[in-house]
């Protein structure tokens, strides 16, 4: 009975939330057409509509750990689920997302990211998709911002784990900035799948930077150590 009931709300909260998408899309869309800062402005007020939302709607409370990057950095974030974007657009003053090519095609999502700042690469041709992304973020320092990446390339459930992809490394090493990695355990309330959403604390940690100019596999290793020894203990602690 009370899994049902908690589906039935997380169903009222996904619907409202996208349906606050669209609604926002058209109220800032023409700010966001003559100036970025009116982009910036509409994401992130969905953003943090989002995280309002769920805490009293479904009882899922979301909080931020640790500083959060003013800068221009790298941030390497563990990647769970469509939440632990929303927390991080909801902070960053300039985030911008190293993304699939698909998401482009994507109504409101798309236009709005390409007007951010992101980034999006071909996943199915790896080297060409490295090349790319180095080209582009060259291209794109006009716009100064967080640049965040996936290590992993992708969601991975909470007990799962995929590889660290090479293309974290040659952006830090490309770019010359520090790199903040952040941990999470958004995937243990919002799942990668399906529509209910579960009670409890989901946390997003920015840990320590890592200076520029380490050698690429020490700066993998160290990511992969720090991003996943962190989120492990931040899933242990979930209270639900």
């Amino acid at each position: 009975m009370r899994d049902g009931i908690q589906w039935l709300r997380s169903l009222v909260f996904v619907g409202q939330i996208y349906f606050m998408m669209a609604a926002l899309a058209v109220f800032f869309t023409p700010w966001a057409i003559f100036d970025r800062r009116g982009a910036y402005a509409g994401i992130r007020t969905w953003c943090r509509w989002v995280r309002w939302s769920a805490r009293w709607m479904v009882g899922l409370d979301s909080q931020v750990r640790g500083p959060v990057p003013r800068g221009e950095v790298l941030v390497a974030a563990k990647h769970q689920s469509f939440f632990d974007i929303i927390i991080l657009v909801s902070v960053l003053p300039r985030p911008k997302f190293i993304m699939k090519t698909e998401l482009n095609r994507a109504p409101i999502l798309g236009w709005y990211a390409r007007r951010i700042g992101c980034i999006s690469v071909d996943r199915g041709k790896r080297g060409q998709a490295i090349r790319q992304m180095i080209e582009d973020v060259e291209r794109g320092r006009a716009l100064p911002g967080q640049l965040i990446i996936y290590p992993q390339g992708t969601r991975v459930a909470p007990g799962g784990y995929l590889p660290y992809k090479l293309g974290s490394g040659i952006l830090y090493a490309e770019l010359g900035q520090p790199c903040v990695p952040v941990a999470t355990n958004v995937g243990v309330f919002w799942p990668r799948r399906g529509v209910i959403r579960r009670p409890g604390r989901a946390v997003v940690e920015f840990l320590p930077p890592i200076p520029a100019g380490l050698a690429r596999d020490t700066f993998m290793s160290r990511i992969e150590d720090e991003i996943e020894t962190a989120s492990n203990r931040l899933m242990r602690g979930a209270d639900g």
